[in-house]
C-alpha cells in the first residue's frame, strides 16, 4: 500500500453542549488536519494522488468551511444570534468535538472520491482524534 499525507492548518472556535467543563464556553483552536490518502498501485504519474490535487479539493473547502468559523451543534442558541450579525458559523448535528470534526472532513474527503484513508484533527499540540471510515 502507498499512503500520502497532508497536513492543512486552520483557526476555528466552538463549544460544547451538555457539557460539565471549561469547553462549554466559546473559545478557539488552532487546529491542524492531517488527510491520509491510500491506494494499493499509483496513478500514470507515480503517485497516490498529487499534493496539488488535495490541496485544491481539500484545503479550499476547509478554509472557505470551517476557517475562522464557530461550529456548533445545530441546536444551539447561539445560532440565532449569530445569524442576526451575520457571523461565520457551521452546524454540525451533534457536538463539534475533535472526534466529529475529523469525521466531518473525512466524509467530505470521501465525496470527493479521493481514497481516503484516515483523516486525524489536532485540537491542540498534544490532543488529537482520529476518525477512519469503516
Amino acid at each position: 500500500m502507498y499512503t500520502v499525507t497532508k497536513e492543512i492548518y486552520f483557526c476555528y472556535g466552538h463549544r460544547l453542549m451538555d457539557y460539565d467543563g471549561p469547553c462549554r464556553h466559546l473559545h478557539g483552536h488552532n487546529g491542524k488536519v492531517q488527510v491520509e490518502l491510500e491506494r494499493e498501485h499509483l496513478d500514470q504519474k507515480g503517485m497516490v494522488v498529487d499534493f496539488s490535487h488535495i490541496r485544491s479539493a481539500i484545503k479550499e473547502w476547509i478554509d472557505r468551511t470551517l476557517d475562522h468559523t464557530m461550529l456548533l451543534r445545530k441546536d444551539d442558541p447561539l445560532v440565532p444570534v449569530l445569524k442576526e450579525k451575520k457571523e461565520r458559523f457551521y452546524l454540525l448535528g451533534e457536538n463539534p468535538t475533535a472526534e466529529a470534526i475529523a469525521k466531518l472532513i473525512y466524509d467530505y474527503v470521501r465525496s470527493k472520491d479521493l481514497p481516503v484513508q484516515q483523516v486525524t484533527l489536532w485540537e491542540t499540540e498534544s490532543s488529537f482524534a482520529t476518525y477512519r471510515g469503516s
